[in-house]
């Protein structure tokens, strides 16, 4: 291929000198230079991120969760496995780093832009003609979604090009918009913090194989498979107990669990710097223009939703909780708007009211926090909520039930395809914590975090809900502090909430 002058390609694009030497800087392998030390320690979605790359159906894979809990780690591993386990060539391997990229100004189109000078400053030839020659090119981006237009240009290049793209992004939001140009082209994975049984293998305890697949929920349905989930976190019990004490005591946050030598007030300032101020201050700049936002509101809001983690909290309540702090009227369709873009940063779930028959039902969403050391860090007040924590704070024990409820519905969330609500109070039928769908069948769920259980009066709301027949839920699931709690009614089920931990 004819080489260009330097700054130019065939195309006559220029790109500042700033913007070469941050690519070729971001892309270490191309002059045999050293990537970063990473960790040797591999997130659960590893090796289905890495499949799906080099094989999956779509060219598009899209990495998606809350800042900090290691997409861009993941994303540098799959590239030293490809370099050092598969022998690909280092040319072709493109990396992008969007949140920290110079000024783009001046490229109409930067995606495809700095594709073109890739292909001619590095790779040498088109992408098409090193594919055609059996040599794929891997092309990664971090934190594509903060620009603008960037899924028509991700369209354009993998419609023209047989490039696999593997993408990463902590905006829910922004990716679900691209979703519409990329249909046909795009697989969504979604990384969330750390997993118990990954904590377990963390900290060296012994690995733990998930009870579930990552697409597998035909299982739920089944009342033994949740027996088996209860033996299986019996079978465990020794490893689960210790990472659970870790996890109640520290988060599931990759630093926090990393660097358990530090003291917890530094991993909180860290947290707070790199997870909470980040979306705050930089996240809320971006998105649709012309919208004012007001940080102060943004602030005060996700302090409201920390004191109120894991219950649905009336628009009465946000309102005058608002009002105070921020002397100001804050309408409900306002502060509607903000925790929707919470839950599109992903540092929180919101999960509504269980629709039946097409029918909405009116109640409030239910929020639940990515991870409890947020709250922990943001309140500046860390409540244990393992047992053993318990055990010597028994007075905080109706706040670690609220923890426990958003931990448990966060959890489900995750889980791929699985429909979740929550069953809001109603005249004639009392509230259910979470209700999950799969295919025809719902299952009830109840949390009921303390050590002693009322084996009628604390499974009012599954029965209640197991008893209508137009809900078809063949059984229901009591989530529990400790292992040791048994209902006589074959209908119900206990599995303590470290055991449930286990399922993925």
């Amino acid at each position: 291929m004819k080489k260009s002058s330097y700054g130019k390609n065939l195309f006559g694009l220029h790109l500042s000198q700033e913007l070469e030497d941050f690519l070729r800087d971001t892309n270490p392998w191309w002059s045999g230079k050293p990537m970063r030390r990473l960790p040797e320690f591999r997130r659960w979605l590893f090796d289905h991120t890495l499949q799906r790359l080099k094989t999956g159906l779509a060219p598009v894979i899209v990495l998606r969760g809350p800042r900090q809990v290691g997409k861009t780690t993941l994303q540098e591993q799959i590239i030293l496995h490809l370099l050092s386990q598969e022998n690909v060539d280092p040319k072709n391997i493109f990396r992008v780093q969007f949140d920290e990229i110079p000024s783009l100004k001046g490229l109409k189109d930067p995606i495809l832009s700095i594709c073109r000078w890739y292909q001619e400053r590095i790779l040498g030839e088109t992408f098409n003609e090193s594919i055609n020659k059996n040599r794929p090119v891997y092309i990664f981006f971090d934190e594509v979604q903060n620009l603008t237009d960037w899924s028509p240009q991700i369209k354009s290049l993998v419609d023209l090009h047989s490039v696999r793209i593997l993408l990463t992004g902590s905006s829910a939001l922004r990716i679900e918009q691209g979703r519409d140009s990329l249909a046909g082209r795009i697989t969504t994975l979604e990384l969330g913090t750390l997993l118990l049984r990954e904590i377990a293998e963390l900290q060296n305890f012994e690995k733990i194989v998930p009870m579930i697949v990552l697409n597998g929920l035909k299982e739920l349905t089944q009342k033994d498979f949740w027996a088996d989930v209860r033996t299986n976190g019996e079978k465990y019990k020794e490893v689960r107990d210790k990472a659970f004490n870790l996890f109640s005591e520290r988060g599931g946050y990759p630093v926090a669990q990393v660097r358990i030598d530090r003291p917890w007030g530094e991993v909180s300032d860290q947290l707070n710097e790199t997870v909470i101020k980040r979306v705050i201050q930089h996240d809320l700049r971006i998105g649709e223009r012309g919208r004012k936002r007001d940080q102060d509101l943004l602030e005060e809001l996700f302090r409201l939703c920390c004191r109120y983690i894991g219950q649905a909290p009336a628009q009465a309540m946000f309102i005058t909780e608002l009002r105070k702090p921020l002397s100001a009227n804050v309408g409900w369709n306002r502060v509607l708007a903000y925790l929707r873009f919470l839950n599109n940063t992903l540092l929180i779930r919101l999960i509504d009211p269980l629709e039946i028959r097409i029918k909405k039902r009116k109640g409030r969403p239910k929020i639940c926090l990515c991870d409890h050391a947020l709250r922990a860090s943001w309140l500046q007040e860390l409540i244990p909520f393992s047992p053993q924590g318990l055990a010597s704070a028994p007075h905080l024990s109706d706040l670690a039930g609220h923890i426990a409820e958003s931990v448990l519905g966060y959890f489900l969330a995750g889980i791929p395809n699985l429909d979740v609500a929550w069953f809001p109070e109603r005249a004639d039928e009392p509230e259910v914590d979470y209700v999950v769908s799969v295919g025809e069948f719902r299952i009830p769920i109840e949390v009921k975090y303390r050590r002693h259980i009322d084996s009628h009066r604390d499974t009012i709301g599954l029965r209640s809900f197991i008893e209508k027949t137009v809900y078809n839920a063949p059984f229901g699931i009591l989530v529990t502090l400790n292992d040791d709690t048994i209902i006589d009614d074959p209908r119900i089920v206990t599995v303590p909430l470290s055991s449930f931990l286990l399922l993925r």
